[in-house]
């Protein structure tokens, strides 16, 4: 047996009104709150109003209230990088646990933003696709984010928050302090002896690996007293592990640096391998935290706070959003300090025994 329905009545402010016995104009305050000296409405009305609302499950169109001007409380989030395939999960997963648990204090819902096609690897934000605008304002994620977009924003006066690092005027972020954290590691190296560094990254130019590679090598500077400074030898990850490890090796480093727990595991298996002892032969410091199924050995390390870096993106997304607050100046634009994890592979070189 077949059977029929006809598809259920869209509840709009219309209807609202008619159900209430008021004019469309009063159910339209009552949803914003606007009722003001001219425009009051008795409380028995504005209950009655409240009860048919309840009643019929009403949802106001969020597109229909950004035109108008209103606010949903809608956060949207989007990632220049696809979020949840595995290789990602350990970037993006406390962020966006950071995100959504601030966003549960705040009473804002979310909205992922994931309509854009990925395109080598990335998307783009303003793509004809993306309904961006059905949003509030957003939170952007991503290592690398494209400078042109974040500026096309700015001028549009759209709200949002980078999280992370931007070199764009105007574009409100909240950071993590990656260059003083490994400055500081690189410090400790120093007092300890070690004078020859290499430093072995991925080809990404994203602010937050940069600003990694300007701590060190500025710490190395300020710390060497002869007429030529210290410098670490960059080695630019090659995709061939063995070819890698050879460069490392050449280097004559007595410490290495790395950025990520990956490329640790894989480079201290081969030193292991060729006879060279960790840590005494060469120390090793990594600049990040590991990840599922990354090398469980203690490295000393930094410790990126992501959920309170996340956290914090989200609140002052929130108040750029409040009509009530004005935000401006250092508010715009935050730093969290990056902890360090001693761990046990940073140790007196040899030499210095």
């Amino acid at each position: 047996m077949t059977t029929s329905k006809t598809p259920p009545r869209r509840i709009t402010q219309r209807r609202i009104a008619e159900l209430a016995g008021v004019s469309q104009a009063t159910v339209s305050l009552v949803l914003n709150d606007k009722a003001d000296g001219q425009a009051r409405i008795p409380e028995e009305t504005r209950d009655r109003v409240l009860r048919v609302l309840k009643e019929t499950g009403y949802v106001a169109d969020p597109a229909a209230r950004r035109l108008a001007g209103l606010g949903n409380r809608i956060l949207g989030v989007f990632t220049y990088e696809p979020a949840f395939p595995t290789e990602s999960q350990d970037f993006y997963a406390p962020l966006l646990s950071g995100i959504e648990q601030t966003a549960e204090q705040l009473g804002c819902d979310l909205l992922l933003l994931t309509s854009t096609p990925v395109v080598d690897g990335r998307r783009r934000l303003l793509d004809e696709r993306n309904r961006w605008r059905l949003a509030d304002g957003c939170l952007l994620l991503g290592v690398e984010m494209d400078p042109a977009e974040l500026s096309r924003l700015v001028e549009d006066g759209f709200p949002f928050v980078a999280v992370g690092r931007r070199d764009v005027e105007g574009a409100p972020y909240v950071a993590i302090d990656y260059a003083s954290g490994a400055a500081e590691l690189v410090g400790r190296a120093w007092e300890l002896g070690h004078r020859t560094f290499a430093y072995l990254h991925r080809p990404a130019q994203g602010e937050s690996l940069l600003d990694r590679r300007s701590g060190v090598i500025d710490e190395l500077a300020r710390r060497s007293t002869g007429p030529a400074p210290v410098a670490p030898t960059m080695i630019t990850l090659s995709g061939d592990v063995a070819a890698d490890w050879s460069e490392v090796r050449a280097s004559g480093a007595t410490a290495l640096v790395l950025e990520t727990f990956e490329d640790a595991g894989r480079l201290v298996e081969l030193a292991e391998a060729d006879g060279v002892d960790v840590p005494r032969d060469l120390s090793v410091i990594v600049l990040s935290e590991p990840g599922r199924g990354d090398d469980a050995r203690d490295y000393t390390r930094l410790s990126p706070p992501r959920t309170e870096l996340a956290a914090a993106a989200t609140v002052l997304l929130a108040r750029l959003l409040d009509p009530e607050l004005e935000v401006e100046g250092d508010e715009l634009r935050q730093t969290l300090d990056c902890p360090v994890v001693d761990g046990s592979t940073l140790v007196a070189p040899r030499s210095a025994e």
